[in-house]
């Protein structure tokens, strides 16, 4: 299903990518069995559960305070995920208590997402958009993560960025500006494709690129939300859309 917002005046000349839950899977699941995993190399006495939750916690209020999108000049100092989530780890375990390696378990959750499934239509979008756009991915992640998983897809992108490279997290302007520039795009003739109405739409709006929801799971637009220029729910829509301008 596509859903357009607004006309498409002219096809774009490149196509950036959010990473986790637009190309590759990342569900909450997938995290509890790795919580499982940490407890089990710590012995810690926790369920999966009750350590996601508490984990969950910080992790949440890590997002919220790390980018002022109204005042970037607010933005506390940058944080690699492995540095904020181990992080997390330590306060989880100096609430509880309970002695554990917080650094361990932050570097083996960057290691789990160098891991994740791909899409079914994550391939075959790619490859029918490789040779008629240059292709992107910037995407809040650590690089230990992102480019090994990038790799595993055969892909041959054009730029490959993430928050860790360049020191910024989205939806700030200055990390869709920081794939742009390297891709030797102009935002207005580049669409960004994310599953996040905050981070990818809300961003790459005020970017001034033209923002392609990928909605796999019926969510709705809320009232306070950001307006994508586009919805589609398989990512193999998009060549299609791109094919159909000025036809």
């Amino acid at each position: 299903m596509v859903i357009l917002n607004g006309p498409l005046d002219a096809a774009p000349q490149a196509v950036a990518f959010d990473c986790y839950r637009t190309l590759v899977s990342n569900d909450h699941d997938e995290w509890r069995v790795m919580f499982g995993r940490i407890i089990k190399e710590q012995s810690l006495p926790f369920t999966k559960e009750d350590l996601w939750d508490r984990w969950r916690k910080y992790e949440l209020q890590f997002r919220a305070e790390r980018t002022v999108l109204d005042d970037p000049a607010k933005n506390p100092p940058f944080m690699s995920y492995e540095q904020a989530w181990s992080g997390c780890f330590a306060r989880v375990f100096e609430d509880a208590g309970v002695e554990g390696d917080a650094a361990a378990a932050g570097r083996r959750c960057v290691e789990h997402l160098a891991r994740r499934p791909l899409f079914p239509d994550t391939v075959p979008a790619l490859q029918a958009l490789i040779g008629k756009v240059k292709v992107g991915v910037f995407s809040n992640a650590d690089d230990r993560s992102l480019r090994p998983l990038l790799k595993s897809t055969g892909i041959r992108f054009d730029a490959i960025a993430s928050s860790e490279s360049a020191r910024v997290y989205k939806p700030a302007p200055a990390a869709f500006n920081h794939i742009l520039e390297m891709l030797g795009a102009s935002p207005e003739r580049t669409w960004y494709v994310g599953d996040h109405l905050y981070d990818d739409v809300e961003g790459g709006n005020r970017a001034g690129m033209t923002t392609v929801w990928i909605n796999r799971t019926g969510a709705k637009v809320g009232p306070d939300d950001a307006t994508p220029s586009i919805e589609i729910t398989d990512l193999r829509e998009l060549p299609q859309i791109i094919a159909s301008i000025g036809k």
